[in-house]
């Protein structure tokens, strides 16, 4: 079985639906030399399940980029997420950070949702205020607000893993059992960040909700992609143009740009820059 998936679940007879995931070595390869420190790999690890969760409910298939900016020592979270389950991801911060809530780390600041999907003619953005202590308390209220169903995220993340627990009352839960959302939240509420990132999503379920009647769908696998993408480095180039680029080749010998997102570095020396202002240019037709 991969370590790193997606697992849908619904909880028959109480009209509770939910999901399992379980990052290994793709949030390693997100977090690769990065050099993070600890609270910044726990928030951004806890933030890329939450986008998980979220990308795989959409109504149809499409690209969710979360952002959250603070005025705190955390400043940047941003998590990239498209209907194949491509994960990638990025943070910024001040190198010397103290553990605290994701509240204290983030400070004040907004949480931006850009949703692209192929019906679009552009991307789609909702903001909504940083409210609560953590990355699950934040993306709870924003649930909250766009889809008006409560919601429960239970969130782990460490350098070596990342996993979350998510549960959603659905409408006829109440007429089901009018006492099974609040037992499954005392239930759920009862699971380890340990069992989170070490158990796989069966185990984890059978383990919180050993009453219930679980009926568990097929799993998916979350990958992490970012091939180069030379075609983009070199119109961002032209676009700044030819002086202001040579000016920073003459200064530093080559021009490095840096694609944090996919935490990969492009360098062009003197004859790629030549190459790429010399050749003529796309006919429009």
């Amino acid at each position: 079985m991969s370590l790193d998936v997606l697992q849908r679940f619904l909880l028959d007879d109480l009209d509770i639906r939910g999901a399992v995931v379980r990052l290994g070595p793709v949030w390693r390869r997100i977090i690769a030399d990065r050099h993070y420190p600890e609270p910044v790999n726990r928030l951004l690890g806890e933030m890329c399940v939450t986008s998980l969760f979220v990308t795989e409910a959409l109504k149809q298939p499409g690209r969710v980029t979360f952002q959250v900016r603070g005025t705190g020592p955390v400043s940047l979270l941003v998590v990239d997420c498209d209907e194949r389950l491509n994960l990638r991801a990025l943070a910024q911060s001040g190198d010397d950070i103290e553990q605290g809530t994701a509240r204290t780390l983030l400070g004040d600041g907004q949480l931006v949702l850009s949703l692209d999907l192929p019906s679009m003619r552009q991307p789609w953005q909702s903001v909504v205020p940083l409210e609560g202590e953590g990355i699950g308390d934040i993306f709870e209220h924003y649930l909250s607000l766009s889809e008006q169903l409560p919601s429960r995220l239970f969130l782990a993340a460490t350098a070596e893993g990342a996993a979350g627990l998510f549960l959603q009352k659905l409408p006829a839960a109440d007429t089901r059992d009018p006492d099974g959302w609040n037992r499954v939240e005392q239930l759920a509420a009862t699971v380890t960040d340990d069992e989170l990132i070490s158990l796989a999503p069966d185990a984890l379920l059978s383990r919180l909700f050993p009453e219930e009647v679980v009926r568990i769908f097929d799993a998916r696998t979350v990958i992490h992609e970012t091939p180069e993408d030379w075609d983009k480095v070199r119109a961002m180039l032209r676009s700044l143009g030819r002086e202001e680029v040579e000016s920073v080749l003459q200064e530093q010998g080559a021009v490095i740009v840096r694609d944090d997102l996919a935490n990969r570095e492009y360098r062009l020396d003197r004859d790629a820059i030549a190459a790429i202002f010399d050749e003529a240019p796309p006919t429009l037709h």
